[in-house]
């Protein structure tokens, strides 16, 4: 399975987006896209990706595809990073609230610009896990 790289650039804007609207206006703001983040989650289906689907120009198959397991995988690092942005908020420790924020922000424009830090965790993770099996089995 497989999402087109237009859906998942505009799901990285709205996290920068309300990242910043929240600094600027209300960390309550972080609301938003953390329901987002966890309906994404719960039911595999992000909303601000479904919302901009018709927006594509071309078929969805003809876009450079990004990977749905590694989308899910980014996405639980944000969500969990706005949950504990907002619980920090929630009890007065704003430090940690930007910067758990801040990496949101921080890891979606590196994705933009053609890194992505959640893909390197997650091979590190994979290569972690594939290593430790291994090495038991000798």
């Amino acid at each position: 399975m497989s999402i087109p790289k237009p859906l998942v650039q505009v799901n990285q804007v709205f996290l920068i987006v309300f990242v910043l609207l929240s600094w600027l206006i209300s960390p309550l703001l972080f609301v938003i896209p953390l329901i987002v983040g966890i309906i994404a989650l719960a039911f595999r289906r992000n909303i601000i990706m479904r919302a901009f689907t018709p927006f594509l120009k071309r078929p969805a198959q003809e876009y450079v595809q990004e990977d749905a397991a590694q989308q899910r995988f980014n996405q639980w690092i944000a969500t969990i990073c706005l949950a504990v942005a907002f619980i920090s908020y929630s009890f007065g420790f704003e430090i940690i609230m930007y910067i758990m924020s801040g990496m949101i922000v921080l890891a979606a424009a590196l994705a933009l610009s053609g890194y992505c830090i959640g893909c390197t965790i997650r091979y590190r993770y994979m290569m972690w896990k594939y290593n430790k099996k291994n090495s038991h089995s000798s």
